[in-house]
């Protein structure tokens, strides 16, 4: 079965909702985040699927394919990965390799975790990752922390979600501060 794997750029705090200029989605061109840059592509490289929600969908579709100079080749992997957009309103997501999900959430995504292929990367998404959360289909959290506070907007975890035990996978420190955690469900 396919690693679920939800990846989300986190504050200290532990807010994922990007109210402010937190997080720069070209700064990781930046010379003091190459090796945020180069762990960001080995994970890309084991992974064949995107999973957003509509609205991170059409964040990313209105941003990433306008790229025409993008140092950081995230606008290439966009483009040519499997996406899997969870929405009950789009039916023509207009971009190459999507596809529309269009039934129940739970059911498309445990469907899509027993094809054959790599892993299956979910990020932003708030209330789909809440709602996969729920339902225990994540395998994996990996979670690139900020050092900053933010101090509002919505958390990964929905209130009153537990997993009382979480055992760490890995663990990176970055030049530019971030910090890489990867936590399995224990």
């Amino acid at each position: 079965m396919r690693t679920l794997a939800i990846t989300q750029n986190i504050t200290v705090d532990g807010s994922i909702e990007m109210l402010t200029d937190w997080f720069d989605p070209q700064g990781q061109a930046n010379v003091d985040n190459s090796d945020l840059l180069e762990e960001l592509h080995l994970q890309d490289s084991k992974a064949d699927g995107l999973l957003v929600g509509r609205q991170t969908f059409e964040d990313f579709r209105g941003y990433w394919p306008n790229q025409s100079d993008d140092a950081t080749g995230i606008t290439d992997y966009l483009n040519q990965v499997q996406k899997y957009v969870v929405s009950s309103t789009m039916t023509d997501p207009q971009w190459q390799n999507s596809t529309v999900l269009s039934g129940n959430p739970v059911e498309e995504v445990q469907a899509l975790k027993e094809k054959p292929g790599l892993d299956i990367v979910l990020t932003g998404s708030i209330s789909l990752c809440h709602t996969l959360i729920d339902a225990g289909l994540v395998d994996e959290y990996r979670l690139f922390v900020y050092p900053v506070v933010q101090g509002r907007g919505r958390r990964l975890f929905p209130d009153g979600f537990e997993l009382p035990k979480l055992r760490l996978r890995e663990t990176k420190a970055f030049r530019g501060g971030i910090t890489y955690s990867c936590y399995a469900p224990a």
